[in-house]
């Protein structure tokens, strides 16, 4: 990496520590890192818990416990909350997982995808990806109670897992060099840009209706993504 690429990655990183989408962006990943650790750890407190039972009751119904039975009762605990804490994590969200989501699932899904994006991302385009993310955050409460049969619903999954993740992978694609080169009257750079701009109205347009509960307006309205990059387009 070179001396100006590192630094145009650190006053990135800035910006975005200082915008308030950033900010609030940074926010909501570390309360679900936070969430995911607390999960744990009421796991392991229950596998302890359970442990602990079932040695009490040995005791009470079966016989003593002997020293060498509570080394061993302990010893169980701590391997067993070992285990669930360095347990891997669920796997990384990716296009194809994206599809298969919960619908009331997506939007989060669809946002930690992103979050994994971001980085290989051109400064403009990477802020859009901020607000988009904090648009899902208001989705969210919207498809949470969207029947997945809805026409509806079918538009706003073609949207987060198909659309979305196409207009980013296609971009991705193309070899690094390429994408602030001009072809064909394309610049990937700018088609990127261009097309998280229409999917950033999409998702503002999908939220409007459903609150407002206009779900046959949702399902039947013609749209097109205008900017849609393709991989071969660029090279």
């Amino acid at each position: 990496m070179t001396e100006s690429s590192r630094v145009l990655e650190q006053a990135e990183a800035l910006l975005r520590r200082v915008s308030p989408e950033g900010r609030r962006i940074a926010r909501r990943a570390r309360q679900r890192r936070w969430q995911a650790f607390m999960r744990r750890v009421m796991r392991v407190a229950m596998a302890v818990a359970l442990i602990a039972i079932a040695a009490a009751g040995y005791a009470l119904f079966v016989a003593p416990i002997a020293l060498e039975g509570l080394l061993l009762a302990a010893v169980a605990m701590a391997v067993v909350s070992l285990v669930i804490l360095l347990w891997p994590a669920g796997p990384e969200p990716t296009p194809e997982t994206l599809g298969q989501s919960d619908l009331p699932l997506l939007p989060q899904r669809t946002e930690e995808w992103l979050e994994r994006q971001r980085p290989a991302l051109p400064a403009p385009a990477a802020r859009l990806v901020d607000g988009i993310g904090l648009k899902l955050e208001a989705l969210a409460p919207q498809l949470a109670t969207l029947d997945p049969r809805e026409p509806a619903a079918a538009e706003v999954r073609k949207l987060l897992s198909t659309e979305l993740p196409e207009l980013i992978s296609g971009y991705r694609s193309v070899p690094e060099p390429l994408r602030r080169t001009e072809s064909n009257g394309r610049i990937p750079d700018r088609q990127l840009v261009e097309g998280l701009q229409v999917i950033d109205g999409e998702i503002a347009r999908m939220t409007e209706q459903l609150a407002a509960g206009d779900l046959h307006r949702l399902a039947t309205q013609q749209r097109y993504l205008e900017i849609k990059y393709k991989g071969d387009e660029g090279a």
